[in-house]
């Protein structure tokens, strides 16, 4: 059984996945962490998002997996790295690139096979898995979004955390993600949407396990 949830940034898809893949005693797959963990490898090794030579010759120096949901990167544990402000803010341009996206749907695919999984990102329903079981498209407002990482930002003890930045960064990512010529985020004609914008998280978490037979 395969359960593909997408949305765009901080409508809760990583933490809802998370907990309807507990709840149904399935795994659960990061797929936006993986495409992190990439941004964070380019990042800390000087790659050059323009030069498709050096992001071809440096993908394949990069290994992912998960241990009990934590991402590894070559064997090490990058849970918080790949969510610092330098992977946020280029993390977007990262997955825009072609030959990214075809490795790391090709991953998904291959970490996939023959389990019962509920993955979340942003073409999970549309590119990775057309043909899931279960599709669904989570939105939110972008202030509501913005609300919830400044307080996840907070609650890290990020005091310089500046509501106006992280809702800028959001509406730059949701661009870039919603226009981008490779796989953008779109919305599956068969998926069903949920706005959480004012629904708590178990309430968001029982209306998906409502539709799954």
């Amino acid at each position: 059984m395969i359960i593909a949830v997408d949305g765009p940034a901080g409508a809760g898809k990583s933490t809802i996945s998370k907990l309807v893949a507990k709840k149904l005693g399935i795994q659960y797959l990061d797929t936006g962490a993986m495409y992190r963990a990439v941004t964070l490898y380019f990042l800390e090794n000087n790659v050059d998002f323009s030069n498709i030579d050096e992001v071809e010759k440096n993908l394949d120096k990069i290994h992912i997996d998960f241990l009990n949901n934590i991402p590894f990167l070559n064997n090490i544990d990058v849970s918080k790295q790949i969510r610092e402000k330098n992977v946020n803010d280029n993390v977007s341009a990262v997955s825009a690139l072609a030959i990214v996206r075809e490795k790391m749907v090709d991953l998904q695919r291959k970490m996939s096979n023959n389990k019962s999984v509920i993955l979340d990102g942003r073409d999970i329903g549309t590119v990775v898995f057309p043909n899931a079981n279960y599709k669904f498209f989570l939105v939110a407002s972008v202030d509501l979004r913005a609300q919830r990482r400044y307080k996840e930002e907070l609650e890290k003890g990020n005091k310089s955390a500046n509501i106006d930045d992280i809702k800028k960064s959001i509406e730059n990512r949701d661009y870039i993600d919603s226009t981008r010529t490779v796989t953008p985020l779109k919305k599956a004609d068969d998926a069903i949407q949920i706005d959480t914008s004012y629904m708590n998280i178990e309430e968001v978490v029982e209306s998906i396990i409502s539709y799954i037979k």
